[in-house]
C-alpha cells in the first residue's frame, strides 16, 4: 500500500493530471463558496430575526446588548463557517471526485499499466450519484461529530476514522466499477474491507490538510487505482469493458 501512495502522490502533478487537478480544484472551490456564502446568509438573516425577536419581547430598552449580541454571533457564525469549511472538504471533494473519476483513472491505467485492457468508463450520472451518496453521509457524519468537536478531540476522532472509512469505501468502488458490475465491487470492497479501510486512512489525512486537500480527487482515486489492480489478481476475475454497467447504472442508487 504504501508504494500506491508514494505513486498517486508523485503523479498528481504529472502534466498529463494537471488539467484535471485545475478542473477539480476550480470545481471544489465553486462548490465551497456558494456553500460558504448560503451559509453565511442564512445565520446572517437568523441573527437579525433573532435580535428583532429580542428587541419586541425585551423592549427597546434592550437595544445596544441585542444589537452587540448579534454582533457577537454574526462574527462567531462567519469563523463557524471557516472552520466548518475545512471539516466539509470530505463532503465536497467526494461529490468532485465522481465527477472526475474516469479521467484521473484513465491517466493512471495508461502510466503504470499500459499493457492491461483500461476499465470501461462509468456513465456520467453513476459516478455522480455515488459521490453524491458519498457526500451526504460526509455531512451525516459532520452534524453527529460536531457536538464531540466541542468537547475535546474525540469529535476529531470519529470524524477522521469515519470518514477513513467512507472514503476508502467511495473511491474504492469508483475505481472497481470501471472493471466490474456494482455489485460485484461491492462485494470485492467487503472481502478487503482491512485494506480498503487503511487505504482510506491515507485519503482521510490527505484531505485533512488545508489548501493541499484541493486535490484529494486525484490522490483518492489515483490510490484505490492501484490498490484495486493489487487486489485483484488474475486478470481472469475482471469482467470485459462494458459489460457490466448494465449493472452499475441499475444498483447506483442502492
Amino acid at each position: 500500500m504504501i508504494d500506491a501512495v508514494v505513486k498517486a502522490l508523485a503523479q498528481i502533478l504529472s502534466p498529463p493530471m494537471r488539467a484535471i487537478l485545475w478542473r477539480s480544484i476550480a470545481l471544489a472551490l465553486v462548490l465551497i463558496v456558494a456553500v460558504a456564502t448560503g451559509l453565511q446568509r442564512l445565520l446572517s438573516w437568523l441573527a437579525a430575526s433573532g435580535g428583532e425577536w429580542a428587541e419586541g419581547t425585551l423592549g427597546a430598552s434592550y437595544h445596544l446588548p441585542i444589537e452587540i449580541a448579534s454582533w457577537i454571533v454574526s462574527i462567531a457564525a462567519g469563523l463557524g463557517i471557516v472552520v466548518g469549511a475545512i471539516f466539509l472538504m470530505p463532503a465536497i471533494t467526494a461529490l468532485v471526485a465522481g465527477v472526475f473519476v474516469d479521467d484521473v483513472a484513465e491517466v493512471v491505467e495508461r502510466e503504470h499499466y499500459p499493457a492491461e485492457t483500461p476499465g470501461t468508463a462509468l456513465p456520467f450520472w453513476t459516478g455522480l450519484v455515488q459521490g453524491g451518496k458519498t457526500a451526504a453521509l460526509s455531512l451525516v457524519v459532520y452534524l453527529i461529530a460536531l457536538p464531540l468537536l466541542l468537547f475535546g478531540g474525540l469529535g476529531v476522532l470519529v470524524f477522521f476514522f469515519t470518514n477513513a472509512w467512507l472514503l476508502g469505501r467511495e473511491y474504492f468502488q469508483l475505481a472497481a466499477m470501471r472493471f466490474r458490475s456494482i455489485e460485484d465491487a461491492r462485494e470485492m470492497r467487503r472481502r478487503n474491507a482491512g485494506i480498503v479501510f487503511l487505504a482510506g486512512l491515507a485519503i482521510a489525512a490527505f484531505v485533512s490538510i488545508p489548501i493541499v486537500n484541493l486535490a484529494t480527487p486525484l490522490f483518492g482515486m489515483a490510490l484505490m487505482v492501484h490498490m484495486h489492480k493489487r487486489l485483484s489478481g488474475p486478470r481472469a476475475e475482471l469482467i470485459a469493458p462494458g459489460s457490466g454497467h448494465g449493472g452499475a447504472v441499475a444498483g447506483a442508487g442502492d
